[in-house]
């Protein structure tokens, strides 16, 4: 899809990295260019700070985030709600999901606001933690996070393994005996679960990914599930563990919870100027 900048990007805000001194002189650059090339109203906040990036997303048309893959992932979770775009600019290590480099932005940007750009969707997983209720009473919802790359139910601060029994659309599937189990979304399929020996999903797939840590004679296979599906995980062990959301939230678990993952309405958007199949060149060079 592409765009016409003379109306898409009025209203943009800029994220920068609280811990990178470098992305806040960037972000006071980049906001200083758009104001001269004719955006009306342009801000910049921390990419941590939620709170008031969530009182602002209603009236953004595109957010700019300064850092790594992580901050790309906050920004996803904050602006997938509110169907705001992102463009990434890489100042970490991985930045699979980044589109520009900092030393070359001017260019880019330039190209984003004469319209020659295209919108990429991103399929995202929401995972609900559910407590059981005494005497069969219904079931309460602990708590309920979105996800762009992946949600990982493992083992807590012992070294030692956890059986976690997974339902497929109401019917069993197998009980998992290892330090941990991946449900990964196409853009997570790049990260652990790649580290998990899991396979390469092209980012535009919408299929769900599950995939054991370490597992110890059990399953040992990446399962690939469609879009729709929802996966009933629950773990059984005798010490704590855990349910990770993108490597950034941590739940402590056990076996009177049951964690619920499926399809978020939600989805990531991300601005990109590179041809459709950048994908595959910038997955050749992570991986060199």
């Amino acid at each position: 899809m592409t765009g016409d900048a003379s109306c898409a990007f009025q209203r943009i805000g800029i994220l920068h990295h609280p811990r990178k001194p470098e992305s806040l002189d960037l972000a006071g650059q980049m906001e200083q260019f758009l104001q001269s090339a004719g955006v009306s109203e342009t801000w910049r906040h921390s990419a941590w700070d939620s709170g008031v990036i969530k009182s602002r997303l209603p009236d953004v048309d595109l957010l700019i985030t300064l850092g790594g893959d992580g901050t790309m992932l906050r920004a996803a979770r904050l602006g997938a709600a509110f169907n705001v775009p992102m463009l990434g600019v890489k100042m970490g290590r991985l930045g699979f999901l980044a589109e520009i480099f900092p030393q070359d932005w001017p260019s880019p940007l330039e190209k984003l606001l004469d319209g020659d750009y295209w919108i990429e969707e991103r399929l995202m997983v929401r995972a609900s933690v559910e407590k059981a209720a005494a005497n069969g009473a219904e079931r309460t919802i602990r708590c309920t996070f979105d996800a762009l790359n992946d949600v990982v139910l493992s083992r807590g601060s012992l070294a030692r393994i956890v059986r976690v029994s997974a339902n497929l659309d109401g019917g069993y599937l197998t009980t998992y005996t290892c330090d941990g189990l991946i449900v990964s979304t196409a853009t997570g399929s790049t990260a652990y679960a790649l580290a998990a020996g899991g396979p390469i999903l092209p980012p535009d797939l919408r299929n769900i990914l599950v995939i054991p840590v370490a597992p110890h004679m059990s399953m040992d296979r990446a399962v690939v599930l469609s879009e729709g599906a929802e996966v009933r995980l629950r773990v059984y062990s005798d010490h704590s563990a855990m349910l990770t959301v993108d490597g950034q939230f941590e739940v402590e678990v056990d076996d009177t919870d049951e964690i619920v993952v499926d399809s978020s309405p939600n989805q990531a958007r991300f601005v990109r100027l590179r041809p459709r199949s950048y994908f595959y060149q910038t997955l050749m060079d992570k991986l060199k």
